[in-house]
Formats: C-alpha cells, structure tokens, sequence
C-alpha cells in the first residue's frame, strides 16, 4: 500500500490542505501585528488558555475563587507592563463566569437559599442604594458611576455571593490563607528587589506618567511591589504580617510556627518599605482585635502596655530616625503633620460644598473617575484621601451612616462569631483573618485602601469566611445543650 503512487500522492495532498488556513492565519495574524499592535497577537496567544480556564471554571467553579483572588494581586502589575489591555476588567469577567458556572452547574449543589443571610443582604442593600445614585439630583456622569461602582459595591456584592457558595469546606480556610500568605510573601520580597535594583522599565514608564509625584518624597522611592500603588502595598502587608503574627501564636507544631512568623517578619518589612503611614492603623487595630479575641486579660493588658510603648517610642523619641522609612511612620503621629493639615482643610471645603446633599454629590464624582468624567464639578477637585470621605462625599451624611454601621455590624458579629468558636486551631485562624479585615477598615480611614484589590477581595472573603465558620467548629461535648 505504501508504494501505491495514487495513496501516496493522496496522502501527501490530504497533508498539504492544512498549509492553507495555517498559511492564512499567519498572514492575519502577521497584518493584525503590524497594524493594531502586539495585544492583538498576545490576545490570540492567550484565547486558547482562556477557553482552557472556561471550562474548567465550568465544572470546578471553585477553581474560579482562587483563581480571581490570585488575578487581583497579579492584574496591577500586568497592567503596568502590558499596556493597551484594561486588565481591570478581567477581574469583571471572572466573577461573571463565576456567577454563570454556578447558574449552569449541573451538581445542584449550590442553592440560591443558601444566600438568605444577613452578610448577603447587606451587601445587597448597599447595591440598591448605589443603584439608585444614578438618580442623583446632581446629576453626575453615568460612565463616572459605572467605573466607580464596581470598586464600591460590585465586587462587594459578587464576592460575597460566590464566596457563600463556594467556600463551603473547612479546607478553604487554609486554602484561603496560604493562598495570600504566599502572593504577600513574594510581593515583599518582589518590594526588596525593587528597593535594592529599582523599577523595572514598564515601572519607571509608569512613575513617569504622573505616579512619581507621590511615590518619590524627598529623592527615595516610596516601593510599590506589584500592587497598584505604594498606600495599598503598604496597607496589604500591614494587613498580612499581623495575622502572620497572630498564626505564629497558634496551636501549630514548630515547623508552621516558624514559617508564620518568617512569613510576618519579611512582609512587616515589606510595609516599611512601602512608606506608607496609614499602615500603623492596621498593626494597631489588628493587634488590638488580636488581644480582645483571645480572652486572656493578662495578654490583653500586657499587648496594651507594648504597643503604647512603640507609639510612645515613635512620637516622643528620635530612635530609629537614620531609617526614612521610620521617620514618615513617625510623622503619623504629628497633629502639625502638612499632609494632615492638607486633608483637614479638604475635608472642611467637602464639608461646605455638601452640607445640604443628604445624599452626596453622586458615585464617580470624587477621586480619579470624578476627575476623568466629572471634572465639570467642583466636588471632583476635592482630594478624598480616604475611604471614609470618599463615602461621604459621594452618597452624603445618609449614605455615610448606612456604611459605617454596616461596617460596624459586619466587625461585631465576626467577633462574635470568633468570640464563641471552640476548635483552637479554627479560632486562631479565624482571629487573624477578623484581625486583618479590622486593621484594612481602619487603613482606610486614611487612604482608599479598601476599595482596591487585592485588599478589597481579601476582606470580602474574610467576611464570608468567618460567616461560614461555625458548621466547622467543633462539636458541643455529649449531653451539653448550650
């Protein structure tokens, strides 16, 4: 048969078919390139992972959790150096599919009824209200809206619906915690090399667009790591070196207690690096969580006395002023402080302009969407400087209190919840994660630190996770019918 010319020549004709639409692709492929750019060949590059990670997400949803938790650490240093590409929106499409595999699931294991919580509904509620803000009598911009409501309310609602479905084994709060642990980890370590070699050139390109204003004070580089600016990189590590400590103190055998406390000792580093002075809240009232949750007024007292102490050392010494870094920690405790005294005067013009809008100037008109689609109004030349202003100013005094008394509701209830967990190892962890989530609350009195990723993600999860805990703990003893 081999010698046969006719099955020969045949086979040889049948091989050279494909040489057309392999030919024709390239040739596109080569144009597309030359003409609209290289994202259009790596978006042809990546189409084939992308329809990969479609259907895995369809039979495991669960994999699509992790995944987007990962993508919110990763996707702002992409953003950075792959320009042309809204990455940002790939966080979007993630939850989207996420919501669609679980509508989809063939499994029947993930019931909408399971959503009937007050965590959900909260969030829920907080979404009608930004929904309506559409409706602003001020009439802000629509796109203005849309780019800020995602950070504010969609990712909110999103991660706390899927998470409730998903996170639903004990093994997910393990999961959960190596997963940041390790992405915190090496973005410290990512902060060192940047320290030592400096920016890399998609970095450098970066700072150059306008970002070298508030992240090069005084000739030194306030470093970023791979996070989307330094107050968040500063704020992340705070975050994760305290509930590193926290886990260091746990019921776990000397191999993991040294891994945790290396862990927190190169991420603390990490938010010295950062330069950011609004990371003290989240060591202070993580720490503070910490003592109170572990029922031990001895350590509650002595914890009290040390952390005083370093804020007694910070604001009435010069130790440690050769380190700059130390040097703008201590600043946050000078009243006469200039950026202080800039946010006060800020925050009294805010006070001025929206003292008779109960309901605020609209989403989208502060911070960088109200300077890009809302620069028409004068509340968009406002600094918010901080999560709680930016609340404020956008939905008014209204909109402020409903927030604030989620947050509040939302940290009492994680207390007690941990507050009546009896599982040792389930308590400590579930301490560091509410430890976490209360110091990234307080980092964002001072900066926008719990609108964005990766810290936003990371404290929606915690919240879902410390709602889920207790059908892990450990069962009441025979004949105990508390």
């Amino acid at each position: 048969m081999e010698n046969d010319v006719l099955y020969t020549s045949n086979r040889n004709k049948l091989k050279s078919i494909w040489l057309l639409p392999f030919t024709l692709i390239a040739v596109i492929l080569g144009w597309a390139i030359a003409n609209i750019g290289i994202t259009i060949g790596m978006m042809v590059i990546v189409l084939p992972f992308v329809i990969a990670f479609v259907i895995v997400l369809f039979y495991k949803p669960r994999f699509g959790i992790y995944f987007f938790l990962v993508y919110c650490f990763l996707m702002p240093t992409l953003g950075k150096h792959i320009v042309g590409i809204q990455f940002g929106l790939g966080m979007d499409a993630i939850l989207v599919l996420i919501v669609l595999s679980l509508l989809f699931n063939t499994t029947n294991r993930y019931r909408i009824r399971h959503l009937n919580n007050d965590l959900f509904w909260i969030a829920f509620v907080w979404f009608v209200i930004t929904v309506l803000q559409i409706g602003n009598p001020e009439r802000p911009s629509f796109e203005g809206w849309f780019y800020e409501m995602r950070s504010t309310t969609l990712y909110w609602i999103l991660t706390v619906s899927t998470g409730y479905l998903l996170l639903n084994k004990k093994k997910d709060v393990n999961i959960f915690l190596n997963i940041i642990i390790i992405l915190s980890l090496l973005g410290a370590l990512y902060g060192v090399k940047q320290n030592i070699l400096g920016p890399d050139a998609a970095e450098m390109r970066w700072l150059e667009a306008g970002a070298k204003v508030t992240h090069i004070l005084f000739g030194k580089l306030r470093i970023f790591s791979y996070y989307p600016e330094a107050a968040q990189f500063g704020a992340s590590q705070a975050q994760l070196s305290i509930m590193c400590f926290i886990l260091a103190v746990g019921p776990y055998n000397k191999a993991k207690k040294l891994w945790y406390l290396i862990a927190a000792v190169i991420i603390f580093y990490g938010m010295l690096l950062s330069g950011t002075r609004g990371a003290m809240a989240a060591l202070v009232g993580g720490g503070f969580t910490f003592l109170v949750l572990s029922k031990q007024i001895k350590m509650l007292i002595l914890g009290s006395v040390i952390g005083l102490g370093f804020l007694g050392m910070l604001k009435y010494t010069t130790i440690g002023n050769g380190n700059a870094q130390i040097v703008r920690f201590r600043t946050s405790l000078d009243p006469e402080d200039a950026s202080l005294q800039a946010r006060l005067r800020n925050q009294k013009k805010l006070r001025e302009f929206i003292k008779n809008k109960p309901f605020g100037a609209g989403v989208g008109t502060m911070g960088n969407w109200g300077t890009k689609y809302n620069a028409d109004k004068f509340i968009s030349t406002i600094p918010p400087d901080s999560m709680y202003v930016k609340i404020w100013g956008m939905y008014g005094i209204v909109g402020f209190i409903i927030w604030f008394g989620s947050m509040m509701y939302i940290t009492g209830k994680c207390s007690g919840i941990i507050w009546k967990t009896r599982d040792p190892v389930l308590k400590n962890q579930l301490t560091s994660i509410c430890a976490g989530a209360t110091g990234i609350l307080l980092c964002s009195y001072g900066n926008e630190v719990m609108n964005a990723m990766p810290s936003s993600a990371v404290i929606y999860f915690s919240w879902v996770i410390i709602w889920l805990s207790p059908r892990w703990d450990t069962p009441l003893p025979a004949g105990n019918s508390k």
